[in-house]
C-alpha cells in the first residue's frame, strides 16, 4: 500500500540513475544531493503539523469489494475516529481503500505518492499528497510521521516496509512502535516461517517477533495503536524532563 505493491519491481527511474556512475560524478551527485535535500526538506514542511499519524500500507491490487478493502475502509475509518491521521501511498487498491475510510470519516487523508515508469495516479481519496522522485525520502516520511505501522495484505512493497520498520525498532531507533499486521489467516505462514526459519535457528533473539502483534479486527487495530499512543507520550514526557 505505502509501499505499492504495484509497482511490478521497476522501481523508480530517479533511484536507478543515483545508484548509476555518472561520467561527471563529482557534480552530478552534487545535483543530486541538492535535489535529495529540496525534496525532504518539502515534505517536512508539508507534513510538519501531523502529530497522530498512522502508516497503512498494502497491495495496490486489490479492488473494492474484496474483504481485505473492506477491512482497510473500515480500519482508516476507525483510526480517525480516534483522532488519527491516515498517511498511506496514496495508489490505488488497499491504500485507496484507507484515504477512502479516512475521508469518509472526515479526517485528513495523507498520499505520499512516488514517480515511477508507469505513473502511479494518486487515488481520489487524498485530501493532501505530496509528490517523491526517491523512494528512500518517501519512506523516510512514513516512519517519521507516523506512531504505528499497520501491514494490510501485501506484496514485496508491503513486506519491506515490514521488515524494515522491526529493524528500526530492533536497533532502538525507533521505540513504542508497533507494527500491527492485519488478517491473521494472511499473515500466519510468515509467523511460521520466522519462528521457524529464523527463531529457531538462532538468527533472532528469543522474543523479537512480539514487535509483531496481530489484529483481524478495525477496533483491534486502534487499541494497538492507542495504547502505543500513550506509551510514545510517557517516554516524551520523560525525556522532556530529563
Amino acid at each position: 500500500m505505502a509501499g505499492g505493491d504495484g509497482a511490478n519491481g521497476n522501481g523508480g527511474r530517479h533511484d536507478r540513475h543515483l545508484l548509476r556512475v555518472p561520467a561527471d560524478k563529482e557534480s552530478d551527485d552534487e545535483r543530486r544531493l541538492d535535489r535529495i535535500h529540496k525534496e525532504v526538506e518539502g515534505a517536512f514542511r508539508a507534513l510538519r503539523d501531523i502529530d497522530e499519524g498512522v502508516s497503512i500500507f498494502g497491495s495496490a491490487r486489490v479492488e473494492e469489494g474484496h474483504r481485505w478493502y473492506e477491512l482497510a475502509r473500515e480500519t482508516a475509518a476507525c483510526l480517525t475516529h480516534h483522532g488519527y491521521t491516515v498517511i498511506t501511498g496514496g495508489g490505488p487498491g488497499l491504500m485507496e481503500a484507507a484515504n477512502r475510510g479516512a475521508s469518509e470519516a472526515g479526517g485528513l487523508s495523507v498520499g505520499l505518492n512516488i514517480e515511477l515508469p508507469h505513473e502511479q495516479a494518486i487515488n481520489p481519496y487524498v485530501n493532501r499528497q505530496y509528490e517523491f522522485h526517491y523512494f528512500f525520502a518517501r519512506k523516510l516520511m512514513f516512519v517519521r510521521f507516523a506512531r504505528a505501522f499497520v501491514m494490510m495484505p501485501g506484496g514485496f512493497g508491503t513486506l519491506d516496509e515490514m521488515f524494515e520498520s522491526l529493524t528500526l525498532i530492533q536497533t532502538h531507533r525507533i521505540q513504542a512502535f508497533p507494527t500491527i499486521l492485519v488478517d491473521s489467516e494472511f499473515w500466519d505462514p510468515l509467523l511460521e516461517w520466522i519462528d521457524r526459519g529464523l527463531e529457531d535457528h538462532g538468527l533472532i533473539s528469543p522474543g523479537d517477533k512480539e514487535l509483531l502483534v496481530v489484529a483481524d479486527e478495525p477496533e483491534q487495530v486502534c487499541k494497538h495503536v492507542m495504547r502505543a499512543s500513550e506509551v510514545q507520550r510517557q517516554q516524551s514526557e520523560q525525556a522532556a524532563q530529563a
